[in-house]
């Protein structure tokens, strides 16, 4: 993925059920992503068209894919699973031992494809979030 291809996915990702987007996800701070990421998120095009995207990163310690989507009618040939396993192998070869992924409790379709390609909850944990920076008029959902 290149700063060249954030118009089409941020329409994908708007288009996809399940995927949220915030303050974070903008196409200013979505290229500093790619850049502080270099070579990790990835696209799917079919000719011209962007038909899957995830972005993907790390910390130097874990790993996070974000935002994995496949437009309706490409799914089922498993392009998000390449997309996941490509990210993986790339995390790998960093030394990254382990990966993270964030999926809203009610998504019910996205934790069925990431049970079948070997994810697991850790029940253990809670994610806790809280803003930077003094929260906007509408309270900083999300």
């Amino acid at each position: 993925m290149t700063a060249c291809d954030l118009e089409a996915a941020l329409r994908l990702w708007v288009e996809t059920e399940g995927v949220g987007l915030n303050e974070s996800d903008t196409p200013e701070r979505l290229r500093a992503f790619l850049d502080r990421n270099p070579g990790l998120s990835l696209v799917v095009r079919d000719g011209p068209r962007l038909v899957g995207a995830v972005l993907c990163s790390h910390d130097g310690r874990r790993g996070y894919l974000h935002h994995l989507a496949v437009r309706p009618e490409y799914r089922g040939r498993g392009l998000g699973r390449q997309m996941v396993q490509r990210c993986l192998a790339a995390l790998a070869a960093l030394g990254i031992p382990k990966c993270v992924i964030f999926l809203f409790a009610d998504n019910e379709p996205g934790e069925r494809f990431w049970s079948r390609c070997g994810w697991s909850e850790r029940g253990d944990l809670k994610l806790l979030q809280r803003q930077t920076e003094r929260l906007p008029a509408n309270g900083g959902q999300n």
